[in-house]
């Protein structure tokens, strides 16, 4: 392990971050568990950073791209592709955007990327309503929009950006405001912002924030904001790559929450739909959508073979209502993990809906963030058998959990009860 470490190092750029003192090689995976290198097995509470949705080596997945391959794996967008074409169609369905049309990419980057690409153009804009402690990927323009200190390493960027408040419910000016209140402060603060701006091309935000330590405001609130964009013609993006395909457990689609009025303009997927394949994309209004005067094409994105698994993943887990599992064994794992943080002094905060659960850590008396803690916890999480991730707009001291949706009680249980030692170890 430490050969390939080493190699690791020689070879790749140093900014790439690994998890763990002593970094962890996955070799092979089945169902919720994966195995390492040297034949130790562990709990999956991560799933590739939200990306095995249903399972490891889901047989209907691993089928289809095994039978795909036999026939065609790649050919580009420049001939007709029927399975591109076929999970177009579901997508579009799915999506509850009118007169839907879908653009798929490799990767949720590269669909926000050119969701900004069609909001500015479609609006004659360069200027960008992002949240603040946001991620939304890691293009130049993605990074020009993300409101995460510890993951924009240039502030040089095409775009005006400008940020506004309401992603994180616990922090910041409006924190100790009930829901109600907090709402309409947010609201009046981004009706402030766009009197004293030329009219943006669109607010783009996630229903939970990801990389930002699955932090959501309100139900409500970007229903709410949508009202006042409405005014200046302003586009909603609902940025899905880690909220789509159910992990919520209560809604298909994070925006769905905040849905009173009606679907966003634009939303961007990746992740789960592909359980491991590279998948991205975008969803818009037809006229949003075909808005571009210029040709284009993609030459990974929709290939035949990552088409075939998403529409494999994607029928099985609509077939299994692994919406509902999300909504059922998430909620009894938020409650287990509530229960077992209760008197913790260094727990600020479990949060979260579905399969989608942040703990937040702080220093034990304070609401300082404690990023040694949440390392310590991550270390000893695996050292119990159990893989997590973290994030967190305050020096990443929030746990992350985030298993594939098909987790059984009994799985959320083993896992429960080893994050629990790993949290009474660091406190």
């Amino acid at each position: 392990m430490n050969d390939l470490y080493d190699r690791h190092r020689a070879v790749l750029p140093d900014w790439l971050a690994l998890y763990y003192e002593d970094p962890l090689e996955i070799t092979h995976g089945e169902g919720r568990y994966v195995w390492d290198a040297e034949g130790r097995r562990y709990l999956d509470f991560f799933g590739g950073i939200l990306t095995t949705m249903t399972a490891h080596a889901l047989p209907e997945v691993t089928k289809a791209v095994s039978e795909q391959a036999g026939r065609i794996i790649h050919s580009s967008t420049l001939y007709l592709n029927r399975p591109m074409v076929e999970l177009a169609e579901r997508i579009a369905q799915l999506s509850g955007i009118p007169d839907a049309r879908v653009f798929f990419t490799t990767s949720g980057t590269e669909a926000n990327d050119t969701a900004l690409l069609l909001a500015t153009t479609y609006r004659r804009s360069n200027t960008i309503l992002a949240m603040r402690n946001s991620y939304h990927g890691r293009s130049f323009s993605s990074i020009g929009i993300t409101g995460n200190r510890g993951w924009s390493p240039t502030s040089l960027s095409p775009l005006q950006t400008l940020y506004v408040h309401g992603g994180v419910r616990s922090r910041g000016p409006f924190a100790h405001l009930d829901d109600d209140a907090f709402v309409a402060a947010c609201v009046e603060d981004l009706k402030d912002l766009l009197g004293h701006t030329r009219p943006p091309a669109a607010l783009i935000a996630e229903p939970i924030q990801g990389v930002g330590g699955f932090t959501s405001p309100p139900d409500g609130l970007y229903a709410a904001f949508r009202d006042v964009l409405r005014e200046q013609g302003i586009l909603w993006i609902a940025d899905e790559v880690q909220t789509g395909w159910g992990r919520t457990g209560e809604h298909f689609w994070g925006w769905q929450a905040h849905g009173r009025s009606g679907p966003p303009d634009m939303l961007t997927f990746a992740k789960g739909i592909g359980n491991g394949m590279s998948i991205g994309g975008v969803v818009a209004r037809a006229e949003i959508m075909n808005c571009l005067d210029a040709n284009s094409i993609s030459t990974f994105g929709g290939t035949q073979i990552t088409m075939a698994a998403g529409l494999a993943n994607l029928n099985y887990l609509v077939e299994h209502d692994l919406q509902g599992n999300a909504r059922r064994v998430g909620g009894l794992l938020i409650e287990r993990l509530r229960a077992a943080a209760a008197g913790l002094p260094g727990v600020r905060e479990v949060r979260g809906r579905g399969l989608m659960i942040g703990v937040e850590l702080a220093r034990p008396g304070t609401d300082e963030a404690d990023p040694s803690a949440a390392a310590a916890v991550l270390e000893a999480a695996r050292e119990g058998g159990l893989l997590i991730g973290k994030g967190g707009g305050h020096n990443t001291s929030a746990l992350r959990i985030a298993p594939p949706l098909s987790l059984t009680v009994a799985e959320a249980e083993e896992g429960a009860a080893i994050l629990e030692g790993a949290l009474r170890a660091a406190y």
